[in-house]
């Protein structure tokens, strides 16, 4: 069974997690690395790295390329995990050659060792702790497993009489009767092994590929009298993005589940498969979702929150009892309060909305404050932008903006003030004052019949 003196519980020991993102992708044609590209809002190795930190129990340590996109790439793993090691593999030349580029990591650590893969952004915490649980069952290597509708390409698991892994066999590499097992290797591998680094070392690169293959260390694991295991995963979990159209598989697997998680979680959904969330975005209870409705980064919904449908929110907080929309617009920094009102066709950026305040049509607000029960009207516009800075607006208590108002900012609506509609604002209104800045009506009686006569017999005439 080999010696598990060094072999430690991963429940109750913090693991190393060895991320690898050294990846070139090539079939996603863009300049941008691999594993940012993004799902719901979040770049992939985001996605692995909070399945990490959601574990609570693993210390990241991302391996890069040592090029301009392997530093982008070290930038983001520190914005999104500020405590990951980072460490660049000089010569991609296989994922063992790739793991042991964080040698130094591995060297210092003592307990066990998690290898997972940067565009593989829909692992779970519990599928992790299943494979945690193999090495707390005794086990020294334990690798994740699954079956795909369609295992061409895949490396195949292979086992013997009593279920134990033997080898991990690449397509390339594979027999035809290796190629006919169904049990695949995703990628994923936890060590639990006094002497890792050795294991690695020995490690040769005598295949198709002529690359270092971390598959191979169970062949050796099991020459050393090592147990090896395999724990079975739901092949989305292990699903990897290599092309744009996995991109769009993985958006896909994403959001049906949090769909699902939405609705357990008491939200109604009146077309699920229309509405699209977020990786963060955060639903209170007796939520409803109309269709069409879209959910960027940074948005937290209270209870009892309608959505109508055709709305577009991100980075926008909505209190308790709010209805938005239809054909709603929230942008970053929009804040509502408890039963804020914003209608049809009203984008709000950068604005604090106070409880009951109400924008019910066809209006901006932008970079400023909505007192308590006000109400814009109608076609009202925050003017915040002189082509070189913005501008706040400030808007009073139950104030009341008639509709077809410009508001040019900075300036200042009092508590209870009136704008008679129409009006360009343009100066403070008092509390409780009645702004109106408009021209006077004129009225000519009689002069559309004149003038619709005098049109007439130019045109009869063949005059302009």
């Amino acid at each position: 069974m080999g010696d598990h003196s060094a072999t430690a519980d991963v429940r109750g020991t913090q693991a190393l997690a060895i991320v690898l993102a050294a990846g070139k992708g090539t079939r996603m044609k863009s300049a941008v690395p691999k594993v940012l590209h993004e799902v719901a809002g979040r770049p992939l190795i985001g996605h692995v790295l909070e399945t990490l930190a959601a574990s609570g129990r693993a210390r990241p340590c991302v391996v890069v390329a040592p090029d301009a996109q392997g530093a982008r790439v070290a930038d983001v793993a520190r914005h999104l995990a500020p405590g990951a090691a980072i460490a660049v593999q000089q010569t991609q030349n296989g994922t063992a050659d790739a793991v042991l580029a964080a040698r130094e990591q591995i060297a210092a650590h003592n307990g066990p060792v998690v290898v997972l893969f940067a565009d593989t952004p829909l692992v779970r915490p519990a599928t992790l702790d299943a494979l945690s649980q193999s090495l707390s069952d005794g086990a020294d290597v334990a690798v994740l497993g699954f079956e795909p509708a369609d295992p061409t390409g895949y490396g195949r698991i292979l086992t013997d009489a009593g279920g134990s892994v033997t080898a991990i066999r690449e397509h390339k590499d594979a027999t035809e009767a290796e190629r006919s097992v169904r049990l695949c290797n995703s990628g994923v591998m936890a060590f639990a092994v006094s002497d890792l680094l050795g294991l690695l070392d020995a490690i040769g690169n005598d295949n198709a590929k002529g690359e270092f293959y971390l598959t191979d260390a169970v062949e050796l694991a099991r020459a050393r009298g090592l147990k090896v295991a395999a724990t079975l995963a739901p092949a989305e979990d292990v699903l990897g993005v290599n092309s744009r159209v996995q991109l769009a598989e993985a958006e896909a697997v994403f959001q049906a589940r949090a769909r699902h998680a939405a609705m357990d979680a008491g939200v109604t959904m009146i077309a699920p498969d229309t509405v699209y969330f977020s990786a963060d975005t955060v639903l209170g209870r007796d939520i409803i979702l109309e269709p069409n409705v879209f959910f960027g980064p940074g948005v937290t919904l209270a209870d009892g929150v309608t959505i109508r449908a055709n709305s577009h929110l991100e980075g926008a907080r909505v209190g308790e009892g709010a209805v938005i929309g239809p054909f709603a617009r929230l942008r970053p920094g929009a804040n509502l309060g408890a039963k804020v009102r914003i209608g049809n066709f009203v984008e709000v950026k950068n604005v604090d909305m106070g409880d009951g305040a109400k924008a019910n049509h066809l209006a901006y607000l932008g970079d400023g404050t909505v007192g308590t029960a006000a109400n814009i009207g109608a076609g009202t516009i925050f003017c915040n932008y002189d082509g070189f800075r913005k501008h706040r607006t400030e808007i009073g208590d139950e104030a009341f903006v008639g509709s077809n108002s410009a508001l040019v900012a900075p300036v200042k609506v009092g508590a209870g003030a009136y704008v008679g509609s129409g009006s360009v604002i343009t100066k403070n209104v008092p509390d409780g004052a009645l702004a109106v800045a408009r021209s006077s009506q004129e009225v000519r009686e009689n002069w559309a019949q004149r003038f619709r006569a005098r049109m007439s017999a130019k045109k009869a005439g063949g005059k302009d």
